[in-house]
């Protein structure tokens, strides 16, 4: 097809997005894979479209995310009733089946123990009422009820959910306590990374240092809204990204020393108003063996 005039100009990803209705996210997975030649020649997610050229677009349909039952021996089950279990999800587990994603998930592991779960929602995120990284360990609930999952999902929605994070981040915060109020969104030239950018979406993190070390800090982070990335995002734009995580400019020989292979972020506290007692409850989790060994030889330091 010939590029429309009102296209000129536009990025690859964003114009394949309004001219073919794909999402932004996909249309890069298309001109990643070399789907899009525009007059012989192949382009990525970032180059730049010309008006009137030959636009020729090829892609394989997504294959839908399915919840596969995969054990995961060290997924914790810190609290389960007949309306929620509250894990503590391992780092490397996902909050829920993604294309392109072939490893455990929380839904697969609750599955893969014999917990039934929410069907609301997505069929690959049943249960699932809020996320966190594959990278980041810690605490999520996950509806077991039609009634809970609703009533889960407003709740976070409407920000009546505490969540508490620590974080051990590079350097020294000033001050030593305080509020960072920035939008975030999308990265503009790196699909799968967000930024501090004026049109991205309200977002505001709180943290407290608790602990300094040498070189790093141990923050207790809570957050006021619930975005992608957000904490690392936050901190890096503060010139104090979580120590283990390079996507946003920690640096890997800090990790090495530490034993790390991925950001020391941890969902260590989260509370709420339960779905069908409406009583107020409120769950801790420890940090992981990496994580604590992180905290060990920085203390020993």
């Amino acid at each position: 097809m010939p590029v429309p005039d009102g296209l000129e100009g536009q990025r690859v990803d964003a114009g394949l997005a309004k001219l073919l209705g794909f999402s932004r996210t996909f249309a890069a997975e298309v001109a990643e894979a070399g789907g899009v030649v525009l007059d012989g020649h192949t382009l990525g997610k970032s180059d730049r479209l010309s008006a009137g050229g030959w636009l020729d677009v090829s892609w394989q349909p997504r294959r839908e995310a399915t919840i596969v039952p995969i054990a995961v021996p060290d997924l914790g089950i810190v609290y389960d009733d007949d309306d929620i279990v509250v894990v503590n999800k391992p780092s490397g587990v996902a909050a829920h089946p993604s294309v392109g994603w072939e490893g455990p998930t929380v839904p697969g592991a609750l599955a893969a123990a014999g917990f039934r779960i929410a069907t609301s929602g997505a069929a690959e995120r049943a249960g699932i009422v809020h996320r966190l990284d594959v990278g980041t360990s810690g605490l999520m609930v996950v509806a077991k009820t039609e009634q809970a999952y609703s009533w889960l999902k407003a709740a976070f929605k409407d920000r009546e959910v505490k969540k508490i994070y620590h974080a051990v981040v590079q350097g020294h915060p000033d001050p030593l306590r305080g509020t960072i109020d920035a939008p975030i969104g999308r990265h503009p030239t790196h699909a799968w990374k967000f930024a501090v950018t004026p049109t991205g979406k309200d977002s505001v993190t709180h943290y407290e240092t608790i602990e300094a070390f040498r070189g790093a800090s141990l923050l207790e982070i809570n957050l006021e809204t619930g975005r992608t990335h957000q904490i690392r995002v936050h901190m890096a734009a503060h010139r104090h990204p979580c120590v283990g995580d390079p996507l946003y400019g920690s640096d890997p020989t800090v990790a090495a020393h530490l034993g790390l292979t991925r950001q020391w972020l941890h969902a260590r506290q989260l509370a709420f108003t339960h779905p069908a007692t409406r009583e107020w409850v409120s769950f801790e989790a420890p940090y992981s063996q990496d994580l604590q060994h992180a905290l060990d030889v920085l203390r020993a330091e």
